[in-house]
């Protein structure tokens, strides 16, 4: 108990990672909650890496001579322009294909996960020079955060959240009912790429900050659980977003209480409670039938 009211003094010098792990652990899920809804899950497993192999690329492309940025600004905003260009073309094109019915949906992406996973390695291997900050990059160092780094996470990730509750009956009912949508003059196409940018950029800016592993976790798994719980939208966001936040402060907690990794953790503590609310779906079912 004294460590929880430590975490959350003034004094405490990982505050800026914990509130950066806490507003991720809320945030992510509402965006995850569309790809549940759209029987896109394995995508989340795919995307991070997908994002990872951006990040790696931007770093070749900026060994090579290509500089966008200002020099004291590029390295971070090449690697995210990278992240979320790749995450946003490969959900576009993964999407596409399967509203088209090509192909068998799993093997798609795992063929795209495994590719993204080569290439990034390729890439790292091809910049010596930034090889140790480009894969500090790729596992996430929130607990290293920078203070300007911690409020570009609070900045994006507040934006995420604001358009994913201001614009989530538009999301929902071209996700949920496309052809209605498409009868009544709604631009589909125009939402869905909106959803898929907002989807790539939370991706990309998570897999800078806190790694693939954790950005996946939090997408899925608060989602899934909040899904055998709730009915309607409002309440499966709400729902997954908490589910979230509570997964990061615990997982947290645990990670300083034992000395654990911290993306682990929280993935570990996501699926107990996955794992707890399937449990008591289950004890019910047989308390009725009995």
């Amino acid at each position: 108990m004294d460590l929880l009211l430590e975490m959350f003094s003034p004094e405490f010098l990982l505050r800026h990672a914990l509130y950066a792990s806490l507003v991720i652990g809320l945030v992510c899920p509402l965006v995850g909650v569309y790809l549940v809804l759209r029987r896109l899950v394995f995508l989340g497993v795919a995307l991070p890496q997908i994002s990872a192999a951006g990040i790696a690329f931007a770093f070749f492309l900026h060994t090579l001579g290509f500089h966008l940025y200002p020099h004291q600004e590029e390295e971070q905003l090449m690697a995210l322009t990278g992240s979320v260009l790749f995450a946003v073309a490969a959900l576009v094109a993964l999407v596409t294909l399967e509203r088209r019915g090509r192909g068998v949906v799993e093997g798609r992406v795992g063929v795209t996960y495994a590719a993204a996973a080569a290439a990034g390695i390729l890439f790292v291997a091809a910049n010596p020079y930034g090889e140790s900050t480009l894969l500090s990059l790729l596992r996430g160092e929130v607990l290293g955060l920078s203070l300007s780094q911690f409020w570009a996470t609070i900045g994006v990730y507040g934006g995420i959240a604001v358009c994913m509750l201001l614009l989530q009956k538009e999301f929902t009912f071209v996700s949920f009912d496309r052809d209605t949508a498409i009868t009544l003059g709604k631009n589909v196409v125009a939402w869905d790429l909106c959803l898929y940018l907002i989807i790539g950029l939370a991706i990309a800016f998570g897999v800078m900050t806190v790694g693939p592993l954790l950005i996946f976790g939090f997408l899925v798994v608060p989602p899934l659980a909040a899904r055998k719980i709730t009915r309607g939208m409002w309440p499966f966001s709400i729902v997954a977003s908490l589910i979230g936040g509570v997964t990061a402060l615990i997982g947290f907690y645990l990670s300083l209480r034992w000395d654990l990794p911290l993306g682990p953790t929280d993935v570990a503590v996501a699926c107990v409670v996955l794992a707890l609310i399937v449990a008591g779906q289950t004890a019910l079912g047989w308390i009725r039938r009995a």
